[in-house]
């Protein structure tokens, strides 16, 4: 799951988000993970209903109004393990596709040559190693288009207060759910949909989101 931000990010979705939770928590060190606010675990499970209610909506109306863009990978694993003898690391696969498509997104923008940070979660030293093994092999060239990738990556704590991260984890479940359950209602989904990368083709599909195989 991908953010794009310009300094927006720093000027406003920073500050708005840190307001949101001092409002709510009393203090801007709460990390807003999805399954934690889903499940009512850590600081979330001291609001009550209306103030869980409150602080929803005040959490879709930031997302809302936010100028961002998303690039987004579903990597369906049982199919994927299905259909090939030896599949490819998923992880290491979503990175590429999202890599992918992060550069063509920059060259519509006309920024291709200037180096962009990817930051990345943390999931353990040896997976951490072998993610930035494969980020500089598609960087290097191994990737669709056989380019060179100016990108630079930063892996950071799960415990980061890192408000791009806590958004690309906020929208990760619902945007998985619009692939594998799409009648579901998603009412999350609605509001990510529209910040999808498009492409030059106008399309999500591919581009904003890639669903694999």
């Amino acid at each position: 799951m991908g953010f794009i931000y310009r300094l927006l990010y720093f000027n406003r979705i920073t500050p708005e988000i840190r307001a949101l939770k001092a409002n709510t928590f009393g203090h801007e060190l709460v990390v807003l993970h999805e399954h934690d606010i889903r499940k009512r675990n850590g600081p979330f499970k001291a609001l009550n209903k209306e103030a869980r209610a409150l602080f929803m909506a005040e959490l879709a109306g930031v997302m809302e109004q936010s100028e961002m863009t998303i690039i987004a990978v579903v990597i369906d694993k049982p199919k994927h393990k299905a259909r090939y003898a030896d599949p490819y690391h998923p992880y290491h696969l979503a990175l590429q596709f999202g890599l992918e498509r992060l550069g063509d997104f920059l060259k519509i923008q006309d920024q291709e040559e200037k180096v962009t940070h990817i930051i990345c979660e943390a999931r353990g030293a040896k997976e951490d190693n072998e993610l930035e093994l494969e980020f500089r092999r598609v960087c290097d060239g191994m990737n669709k288009g056989r380019r060179k990738l100016p990108f630079e990556i930063v892996i950071a704590h799960k415990q980061t207060n890192s408000e791009g991260l806590q958004l690309a984890d906020l929208v990760a479940r619902p945007i998985g759910l619009s692939v594998l359950r799409p009648k579901q209602p998603n009412r999350a989904y609605e509001i990510i949909e529209r910040k999808l990368f498009t492409g030059r083709s106008n399309c999500i599909a591919g581009n904003g989101l890639k669903v694999f195989p």
